[in-house]
């Protein structure tokens, strides 16, 4: 890919959200960048992009902050952006407050294996070919720097009353255990391993393109737990396993690099939504909790203004012109196979039918959802709305649904009404079959799928 030429206000934006990103690593407040910011819109000429960052990290486990080697010449002191703990850490909550054991009872992961590490030694000749050019994974911060939450507690939806309706929360529901989680948490933190409905999971947000992703995590008789490289790949989250150190594609959910190279997860569909639309589908819910063991300043959005920013953070490519980089759409992938609708087109018709990958479906789309990355406090985000994607179809009974005057989808033909999560306000109807896809950027759903279709123009 063709590096894009930057300009004087391009590079000191992207001087700002690599301040950013180390203020999420640290935790700390807007206002510890300060200085950063001063010199991204200064008089100086600020440096375009962080250069590119040793990926080899030598410690028992595969997580220290300290290089064992020297870093590229302009590479930042990972000390600046290790995660120096908290200080006053709020309690976790109760047991008796998190999902039945049946549900959400955690799965122990598999151990640490002897093999080679793609997070630490990404070039050692016994790995696979790797699947991307290691010099476009783009270091930013040391592994765990921004640290994933593992097995955290989660609380009734009635008890979350710190939660604002209009605020995004990931809603993931298997085998009847629905939870939800809030952008408020999943920015500063990027990945939860758990379990919910019996199932180990790993649910992902990535703030710089926009995406979430859940994963089941067995790989063969592997259970996989993740952490954040520190690195980026088409400015999207780069994983790892705790287990072979292996490099994982948060956008595919591909192991790219390391002992697991080709590996692929199952992609489990997770939507984001508003907190009131999760709390009126699954009254029953839990909600991850804000007792993490972390201080963080959940409901703050360090990321402001970013979703209007015309420009990605170190993304290096060339920009598919077909639509603003940083709109957003809804991606769908089948193999090699992409397609995206653009929210524009999904906000004008409120409910697009289309067929992809030999199936027949539906993207909704509902007023109502905070931006997590436009105002200081998420609950202030403007408005950008929320989808769905669902099977066009229950029972071999096609659908057709349209927006309804009181709000929700309604079935022409027998009147149900869904919302925007595809369930039934009448028990007697079925709930639509959720499908895998990404809310997303344009400019990263174009990256990895440059053959995307868009439908709707």
């Amino acid at each position: 890919m063709h590096a894009v030429q930057r300009s004087r206000s391009a590079g000191a934006a992207l001087s700002l959200v690599a301040a950013v990103v180390a203020m999420v690593a640290l935790g700390c407040s807007r206002d510890s960048v300060n200085d950063v910011e001063t010199s991204a819109t200064g008089s100086e000429t600020p440096s375009a992009e962080p250069e590119a960052v040793d990926r080899s990290y030598d410690t028992a486990d595969g997580r220290s902050d300290e290089p064992t080697e020297s870093r590229e010449a302009g590479a930042q002191d990972p000390g600046e952006f290790a995660d120096t703990g908290p200080e006053t850490l709020p309690q976790p909550v109760a047991a008796a407050d998190s999902p039945p054991a049946a549900a959400g009872a955690p799965i122990q992961s598999t151990s640490r294996e002897d093999v080679p590490s793609g997070l630490r030694d990404p070039d050692n000749p016994d790995h696979p070919e790797p699947l991307v050019e290691l010099s476009e994974i783009r270091g930013v911060v040391p592994p765990d720097a921004i640290p994933a939450l593992e097995d955290p507690a989660f609380e009734p939806v009635g008890d979350a009353d710190w939660l604002p309706a209009v605020e995004p929360v990931l809603a993931l529901e298997i085998d009847g255990d629905a939870r939800a989680y809030p952008l408020r948490i999943m920015t500063w933190h990027e990945l939860v391993n758990g379990t919910v409905g019996g199932v180990p999971v790993t649910v992902s947000y990535c703030p710089l393109c926009n995406s979430a992703v859940a994963y089941d995590r067995r790989v063969g008789e592997r259970i996989l737990d993740f952490g954040t490289s520190g690195a980026l790949f088409n400015s999207a989250l780069v994983m790892y396993d705790r287990q072979t150190e292996s490099l994982w594609s948060h956008y595919t959910g591909q192991a790219v690099v390391g002992h697991l190279t080709g590996a692929e997860l199952d992609l489990i569909p997770v939507q984001t939504v508003s907190f009131e639309s999760f709390r009126a589908a699954y009254p029953d819910g839990h909600v991850l909790s804000q007792a993490t063991g972390r201080s963080r300043q959940y409901g703050q959005n360090p990321y402001i203004s970013y979703d209007s920013n015309s420009r990605p953070f170190l993304f290096s490519g060339d920009f598919d012109d077909r639509l603003d980089p940083i709109a957003r759409v809804v991606a769908l992938r089948d193999g090699d196979e992409g397609a995206v609708v653009p929210y524009e087109v999904l906000a004008e018709r409120r409910v697009v039918a289309f067929s992809f990958a030999g199936r027949d479906l539906v993207a909704l789309y509902e007023p109502g959802l905070a931006s997590a990355l436009d105002s200081p406090a998420i609950a202030e985000g403007r408005d950008v709305g929320a989808t769905g994607v669902f099977v066009r179809s229950i029972d071999g009974r096609r659908l057709d649904l349209q927006a309804g005057a009181a709000g929700g989808f309604v079935d022409a033909a027998t009147g149900a009404v869904y919302d925007i999560l595809g369930q039934p306000t009448d028990v007697a109807f079925a709930a639509l079959e959720p499908v895998e896809h990404l809310d997303t950027f344009w400019f990263a759903a174009a990256a990895y799928y440059p053959e995307a279709h868009i439908i709707g123009q």
